[in-house]
């Protein structure tokens, strides 16, 4: 993979692990506040991808269309899930175990239906992030973990979710050739059209949701898209399959900041995980 695009990928790692932490100061309701970030990134987005499709970046056809409305509904089950899941477990486990188990998932379906092919340094790699990923999450199942077990199952969830919306979107791309901005700015106007006739139904509770979240909800409405419209631009020059397991080096990240923020322990193992996880990088890289 060339540098520049690990730089990119890396690029997104950061803006990720940003919004996750700010996900996690939410107070109020969980659906409502999915809403109101998605709504506030497509009205920011959607104006960009319009901009682009008038300079002929990108057409308005039904492939347009087809592949953000699917996109759509994978990222919905994901960040429903994912906010479901900080909600009732520690932030990292839940972030860990779903950005271990995503980029799995998706190396495996990437190379076996998507006809992917990896060099050995290469798969090294990104086994090593997986691996310094695991080692970050710590071994859930000793005595007295059971308090991690619901973090396990969520952030499994969350991952399946994850390596649907990673391929789906590959895809998209790639094979589509649909432009990443204007592609995923239809994806946050579907998401926008699915979630307000709910959040409607509980326009009750809007005002308080902005009072309480408005920090968290304008951090990730700017991150979200930002991280993920330059995977999807490094999915452009390299395979989902690397480009997958190389973004979840956010993990890195993330997993210091819940010690440092959320008191969660655990800091050298974590620190132990992050070094295999940039050995990884580095094998990537080459």
């Amino acid at each position: 993979m060339r540098p520049g695009t690990v730089a990119l990928v890396l690029a997104a790692a950061i803006a990720h692990a940003v919004w996750n932490i700010a996900s996690k100061y939410k107070r109020e309701d969980t659906f409502l506040f999915v809403w109101a970030y998605t709504c506030v990134s497509a009205l920011l987005c959607v104006p960009v991808g319009l901009a682009l499709m008038d300079k002929g970046q990108q057409v308005l056809d039904g492939r347009l269309m087809v592949g953000a409305a699917v996109s759509a509904a994978l990222h919905i089950a994901y960040s429903l899930i994912l906010q479901a899941g900080y909600e009732r477990a520690e932030l990292g486990v839940v972030y860990s175990v779903a950005r271990g188990t995503g980029p799995m998932l998706t190396m495996l379906f990437a190379v076996l239906l998507l006809g992917e092919r990896l060099t050995t340094a290469a798969m090294l790699g990104a086994l090593l992030i997986v691996a310094g990923i695991l080692v970050v999450i710590g071994n859930l199942f000793r005595s007295g973990s059971s308090r991690s077990l619901p973090g396990l199952a969520w952030g499994a969830a969350t991952g399946a979710t994850i390596a649907g919306y990673t391929l789906w979107d590959g895809y998209s791309v790639t094979s589509w050739q649909l432009a990443p901005v204007s592609y995923y700015a239809g994806t946050l106007l579907f998401q926008s059209m699915v979630l307000t006739p709910v959040a409607l139904a509980r326009r009750h509770r809007i005002p308080a949701v902005f009072r309480a979240d408005a920090i968290p909800i304008f951090i990730v409405a700017v991150f979200s898209p930002l991280a993920y419209i330059l995977v999807l631009t490094a999915m452009l020059s390299a395979p989902v399959a690397l480009v997958a397991p190389l973004r979840e080096s956010s993990i890195v990240i993330s997993a210091f900041l819940a010690c440092w923020l959320f008191r969660e322990g655990n800091l050298a193992r974590r620190v132990a995980g992050g070094v295999i996880v940039l050995a990884g990088i580095v094998a990537i890289s080459l």
